[in-house]
């Protein structure tokens, strides 16, 4: 296992984030991250439900792009103009685990992800509500839980393969073969989403056992 649970270390003193900036920039990011999410669900359910074509799969798949781009600018913006606010540290994590969340489920709906692949999906989504939970518990504590190197290419990883996999047939038809990468992609995502979590949850579990006695 890394080392996440040696470096989860009890916060000094609560930071003091400003209530301000419902409106900045950064803040608007991440809102237009959250109004993607029924975006990209009404793309894929038109194109597959109501049988509206396979370019409503590029329209959902530009739309995901911009969205987890601004997953960087949004966070990156708040820092660098001194924008953070109260809003937006609940917001940014909330609105990636909708968007992966959404997407994963749409995409096992219309038959993208099937089969075995379906447990990849259940291991990702299963971890983010554990993590969540974890987060939630430790925060009580006032402790922090960083971000190790190896959860941060996990979320990469994990991005990429779901922006593949939302090509579907559009995809298949482009660049055969296209949908086997983002099944690979995925498998790979969910063997970190293993790792990464057992090794928050060891380290959470300190706690609570510390909490109990």
């Amino acid at each position: 296992m890394s080392d996440a649970a040696t470096r989860i270390t009890p916060k000094p003193e609560p930071r003091r984030i400003r209530r301000g900036h419902a409106f900045s920039l950064p803040n608007l990011l991440t809102y237009a991250r959250c109004i993607a999410v029924p975006m990209v669900a009404a793309c894929l359910f038109w194109s597959d439900i109501l049988q509206g074509g396979l370019w409503l799969r590029w329209v959902a798949v530009a739309i995901y792009v911009i969205a987890a781009i601004t997953d960087f600018f949004d966070g990156y913006l708040a820092r660098a103009w001194q924008q953070q606010s109260a809003i937006g540290r609940m917001l940014d994590p909330i609105a990636d685990k909708l968007l992966v969340s959404t997407c994963l489920l749409m995409l096992a709906s219309d038959g993208t992800i099937r089969g075995w692949s379906l447990w990849a999906a259940v291991v990702i989504l299963c971890r983010e509500i554990l993590v969540s939970g974890l987060r939630e518990f430790l925060a009580e504590l006032r402790v922090s839980v960083p971000v190790s190197r190896l959860a941060k290419w996990k979320t990469t990883v994990q991005l990429i393969a779901v922006g593949v996999l939302l090509t579907g047939q559009a995809g298949e038809q482009l660049l055969p073969g296209i949908n086997l990468l983002g099944i690979t992609l995925l498998w790979i995502a969910a063997v970190l989403t293993l790792y990464t979590g057992y090794d928050y949850f060891r380290a959470g579990a300190r706690h609570l056992v510390e909490e109990e006695t």
